[in-house]
């Protein structure tokens, strides 16, 4: 069966200079796709720059036959992210693809975070999606076509100790991809999560010798699909982990109705509350809000 192709689409992959948005862009790029390299070089924690990361990952690509241009604008200001979506308009006159993948590693326990520290965490995940993604997303609006892929974690949704603004960073973008799912379904665009697993520079600290092969290009074909034409799905996240592919979704149970609670209730009926027998599992872009609602007032009187 032909492998399907990106012939003709524009693609930008935020921090792509390494890692998993490198192994990205060089599969889109070697199956036609036209990519922008975004990535200002900066360090696991965010800080510094180095400009030379960026473009020797396009002149690999372009080497290898493929079509990129580097670009080191920050995605952490609203002006980096209009600069990296201007970067393909004007380079290509259109924009296909946004792989929101920049992201930056910061440990500390709870207490200990400064704010600054924390802030500077949120601009890059969540912030930074949000500044890629808007002018992108007005950009296909106007086209009548977009995917949209941004990066969340096991990490947002479970996460695990001395993580706190990378959870809420990955948690954040569950809420923006949603929202652009639901209002970019009438003009053709797609948004979803990928939840990657891979052994990368931000694996430092891990102890990983004890993790099967989890190389970028495990994830990338994942990645692949939600940005090609073809991507059947919206509002939705996939994991990619060791070769494992699943789908990750937010779901509640029915739970029970009563006219009046106390505290005391509550306690009383905690396991029936939290019974999973009857879990109803809603589609953000299929009418989850007003279903949810619609379900929950059904419930009164019963």
């Amino acid at each position: 069966m032909t492998e399907r192709r990106f012939d003709g689409r524009v693609a930008v992959i935020t921090g792509s200079g390494r890692g998993l948005g490198l192994g990205y862009a060089k599969l889109l790029a070697s199956l036609g796709a036209k990519v922008v390299i975004n990535d200002n070089g900066a360090a696991l924690d965010g800080a510094g720059n180095d400009s030379s990361v960026a473009q020797l990952a396009a002149d690999e690509i372009i080497a290898a036959g493929g079509e990129a241009i580097a670009c080191t604008d920050s995605v952490t200001t609203p002006e980096g992210g209009e600069a990296i979506v201007d970067a393909a308009l004007s380079k290509w006159g259109r924009l296909d693809i946004v792989i929101n993948n920049a992201g930056n590693s910061f440990h500390s326990a709870f207490e200990d975070f400064t704010f600054a520290d924390f802030k500077h965490s949120l601009d890059i995940h969540l912030m930074g999606s949000f500044n890629v993604s808007r002018p992108a997303f007005a950009a296909m609006k106007k086209a009548g076509y977009g995917r949209i892929v941004l990066t969340g974690s096991i990490g947002g949704i479970y996460t695990m100790a001395s993580v706190a603004a990378y959870a809420v960073g990955k948690s954040g973008v569950i809420g923006l991809s949603n929202i652009m799912a639901i209002e970019g379904a009438e003009f053709g665009i797609k948004s979803n999560i990928i939840l990657p697993g891979a052994v990368t520079r931000m694996s430092e600290g891990i102890d990983i010798s004890q993790f099967p092969p989890m190389g970028p290009e495990k994830v990338a074909p994942v990645v692949g699909y939600l940005a090609h034409e073809d991507c059947a799905v919206t509002a939705e996240m996939l994991v990619s982990v060791a070769g494992r592919v699943a789908r990750a979704y937010v779901t509640e149970t029915e739970g029970l109705w009563r006219d009046h609670w106390s505290i005391d209730d509550v306690a009383a009926n905690l396991d029936a509350i939290r019974d999973t027998s009857n879990n109803w599992t809603l589609h953000p872009a299929e009418g989850a809000f007003g279903e949810h609602l619609g379900r929950s007032f059904g419930m009164v009187g019963k």
